[in-house]
């Protein structure tokens, strides 16, 4: 089943969640109840779908798709037959009829690696996260593992299990899209979650609450377990953790160095799990190994490069795939990376959450720096030294160490990404001049910025949160839409006149703001098709399904600009790859008085460029202020 990547993000379409602080004591042993997710009615569904293909068809595909559509979705046609089926689905499923679709179609049997494809960084203004206090300490020396580094991991680490702390006591208040309550689920796969891999598709391990009291180091390509708990339950004290950490480093530079499996996690999902099966019956103590980074709360990566980079744009890359896919576990749920210099930033396996959640915690350690010690601190010498995870490898786990790090390389290196910061405008501006919803403008301005370099229209993604729903995930925007494209085709054109173009304005907002809701509430196109697709039970059947096979349906979900809204990215904002290979990734966040994107493409592909899509959404965005000059 073809499925173009389509999972990065998680935002609300520029619906605002209303949230309190973080309690001390907790309010509440229950989070309010949500509904499930309705079934959409399947002539609405297919409605939406027409009317999100049209700007993208001929008059004569249009018709040939529509056609196709009404075939399927007619009294008593094939529509019907997959409708009833998915009713029956919903009837069994606990918690959604979508949840386990979402999760295996989108993620776990999904065969490419994750690096890059999958995994998302965070990035925050002006760097990787807001950085120390003490400001950087840049640093040339290589191989370095500095006090910095080390003082500062040791207190994101201890903040880190504040949070956790406050998930696992139900601290964290109700969250609400106005007054309505939003599934708090996506909270419980944060901490020790991983993925795993397997034959044909992987799984999710997810304990929650989690009793493990450790994390995973990795310093030098070489990991270490660990502990932050003593046996009594204390947690050791920042000052402790960073003793523990400074062994850990040490003994990485003193001790047998083991064989780098962690790039096994970068390679192909086939590859990995080869190498993964093979790694748990050589010995027990890889499998002991293995274990203990299944259940570690989180891993941390401290990098022993990079110290003497200034920029967030000379630093992404090193958040994003470290260059070379080593001294990292890409199947972790958070991976915490500090660098030299201090800066630090976050890679996250996609699977078992939704950027916006693991959002929050990032937004939580960052706002609680200088970490304090918590309640009952002990040292570090109430608990074991690190372990060091010690490795057995064959001939056979090396070949496949080998050939995942050619995939990796090749893929790094088809992977180009640039960043935009900009005080411009923000939220504030759009608002009060324009008028507009933040997200539905920085909606048009990519499609401005896309229909000047390329003058066709194509297929665009946004990701909704539906997490109005139980267990909800995410929904697709299609912010392509014919109003939009009527804008974006006309701003440029002399021959309309500026209250044309305000006209044609107003609309395509008042489109893709619709399109955004719908998503939000439910009502959306994407989720309901794919989950009809999947309850198709032969060849036979496929032929019958006349919207699958009708070739605008592909066309209309091969995204060539995909983009998720992480606003308002005062603490942090983040990445991810194109989801095509002709495409482009773009994440951006909106704040009151700026606007901040990372924008990715494939070099392989020569008809696309990020560097100057960066450079015309920068012109797009300036240009959409004539709109609203007041002519004197």
């Amino acid at each position: 089943m073809l499925l173009t990547r389509q999972t990065h993000g998680s935002v609300l379409s520029g619906l605002r969640i209303r949230c309190v602080r973080y309690s001390s004591t907790a309010t509440s042993n229950a989070y309010a109840s949500v509904q499930r997710l309705p079934i959409p009615a399947l002539e609405a569904t297919c409605a939406r779908y027409l009317a999100s293909c049209a700007p993208l068809l001929s008059a004569d595909e249009l018709a040939r798709t529509t056609a196709a559509v009404q075939a399927f979705a007619r009294d008593g046609g094939f529509g019907e037959v997959l409708q009833e089926r998915l009713r029956g689905l919903d009837a069994k499923e606990k918690h959604s009829w979508l949840e386990n679709i979402w999760l295996n179609k989108a993620y776990l049997e999904w065969r490419e690696p994750s690096l890059i494809n999958v995994n998302w960084w965070f990035v925050a203004p002006p760097c990787q996260f807001a950085d120390p206090k003490t400001g950087l300490q840049l640093t040339s020396t290589k191989d370095a593992i500095t006090d910095i580094q080390i003082n500062r991991a040791a207190g994101l680490i201890s903040s880190m299990l504040d949070f956790k702390h406050i998930i696992d006591n139900r601290l964290i208040p109700q969250e609400f899209i106005k007054d309505s309550p939003l599934c708090m689920n996506q909270y419980n796969n944060i901490f020790a979650v991983t993925r795993i891999p397997g034959e044909k598709a992987d799984t999710i391990s997810s304990d929650y609450p989690s009793k493990a009291t450790h994390i995973i180091v990795q310093v030098r390509n070489q990991m270490y377990k660990v502990d932050l708990f003593s046996k009594d339950g204390s947690r050791v004290s920042v000052e402790g953790i960073a003793k523990l950490l400074r062994l850990a480093e040490k003994d990485s530079l003193s001790s047998a160095s083991q064989a780098s499996v962690g790039i096994l996690t970068a390679g192909q999902r086939d590859t990995n799990y080869k190498g993964y099966a093979r790694l748990q019956s050589i010995s027990s103590q890889n499998a002991q190994n293995l274990e203990s980074i299944r259940t570690s709360l989180f891993h941390v990566c401290l990098d022993n490069h990079g110290g003497d980079k200034k920029t967030a744009e000379e630093t992404h890359y090193q958040i994003f795939h470290n260059y070379n896919a080593h001294n990292r576990w890409f199947d972790k749920a958070i991976q915490l990376i500090v660098l030299p210099s201090g800066r630090a930033g976050v890679n996250g396996e996609h699977t078992p959450t939704d950027a916006v959640i693991p959002g929050q915690l990032m937004n939580f350690i960052v706002k609680a720096e200088p970490a304090v010690n918590p309640s009952g601190a002990v040292s570090a010498d109430a608990v074991a030294p690190p372990k060091k995870l010690n490795w057995q490898v064959d001939s056979e786990v090396q070949t496949l160490m080998a050939e995942a790090e050619k995939t990796a390389g090749a893929l790094i290196a088809d992977t180009f990404s640039v960043l935009l910061q900009t005080d411009v405008y923000g939220s504030k501006y759009i608002k009060d001049v324009a008028k507009a919803s933040p997200d539905a403008f920085v909606q048009l301005a990519l499609q401005l910025a896309w229909r000047r370099l390329h003058n066709e229209p194509t297929a665009i993604y946004e990701s909704a949160s539906i997490r109005l729903f139980k267990h909800g995930r995410t929904e697709t925007i299609r912010s392509l839409t014919t109003d939009t494209w009527a804008f974006a085709s006309a701003f440029d054109d002399a021959s309309v006149s500026m209250d044309d173009k305000r006209s044609l304005f107003g609309k395509a907002i008042k489109s893709q703001s619709n399109m955004a809701r719908d998503a939000t509430f439910g009502k959306g196109v994407d989720r309901h098709l794919l989950a009809l697709r999947t309850l198709i039970q032969s060849p036979e059947e496929a032929k019958r399904a006349t919207l699958f096979t009708d070739p605008a349906y592909i066309k209309s979900m091969y995204f060539k600009l995909s983009s998720s809204n992480m606003s308002p990215g005062d603490a942090f904002y983040g990445g991810f790859g194109p989801v095509v290979p002709e495409g482009y990734g773009v994440n951006y966040a909106i704040g009151k008085n700026n606007l901040k994107f990372s924008i990715s493409h494939k070099p392989s592909c020569k008809s696309t460029d990020a560097a100057k899509f960066r450079e015309t959404l920068l012109r797009s965005l300036v240009d959409l202020q004539k709109l609203f000059e007041v002519e004197e």
